[in-house]
């Protein structure tokens, strides 16, 4: 399991502990390392590699956690994800000061979308 220092965990659970959607801490090895209260009640597990989720034994498509983790500057995206017919406002922000951690989450911003102006994920 990834060390990350108590002031990182701590600072996370802060900043990111009643964020209503689930937030992940995690590792450049795709490893979680913490998760916010409402990842918890989801049963998102803290020691796996996130893109198990999905389920997949490598990291996601769309994933930018390497390009934010390089630029150090935080990365958006937004998608539409059929399986859950939901539109994701995805983020991956690097932790000040830990060149190796990222948050990540990803809102439901479905019911903000106006889906004839994007015709191409509507469908």
């Amino acid at each position: 399991m990834i060390e990350v220092k108590p002031e990182v965990l701590r600072a996370f659970e802060m900043m990111w502990g009643l964020h209503p959607g689930p937030v992940m801490l995690i590792h450049k090895s795709r490893e979680i390392v913490a998760v916010n209260q409402a990842a918890t009640t989801l049963g998102l597990p803290v020691g796996i590699l996130c893109h198990s989720l999905y389920p997949s034994d490598k990291p996601c498509p769309g994933c930018l956690a390497n390009k934010a983790l390089n630029q150090g500057q935080s990365v958006r995206k937004t998608a539409y994800a059929a399986s859950q017919k939901k539109f994701m406002d995805g983020f991956w922000i690097p932790v000040v000061g830990e060149p190796d951690i990222y948050v990540h989450f990803g809102n439901d911003i479905t019911e903000y979308v106006r889906p004839e102006l994007l015709p191409s994920m509507a469908d």
